[in-house]
């Protein structure tokens, strides 16, 4: 028996969601937990108007019940969703 997917796919212009963006130090984040995007988010690495919106909608969707965000190119969507690249968030 297959499981309904409960999850959403966010297409942006980035690859993968990054902490420190455009920084020194800016690292790709491949497969990470809630709480860790939660606390990511509070320490100020996703701003408005860039990838803060859809940090902020994957928070709400991961909190309601949602079983998994995936964040990536449109032209990279099939590999993100075999966890080949782009972002994966988890609950």
């Amino acid at each position: 028996m297959n499981a309904r997917w409960t999850g959403i796919i966010i297409l942006t212009d980035v690859d993968r969601v990054y902490l420190n963006f455009g920084k020194a130090g800016q690292k790709g984040l491949e497969k990470v937990r809630l709480d860790d995007i939660k606390r990511f988010y509070a320490e100020g690495h996703f701003p408005p108007g860039n990838m803060g919106p859809k940090i902020e909608a994957t928070i709400r969707f991961l909190e309601t019940g949602g079983k998994r965000v995936v964040i990536t190119l449109p032209e990279l969507m099939g590999q993100a969703l075999e966890g080949r690249a782009g972002t994966t968030i988890l609950p």
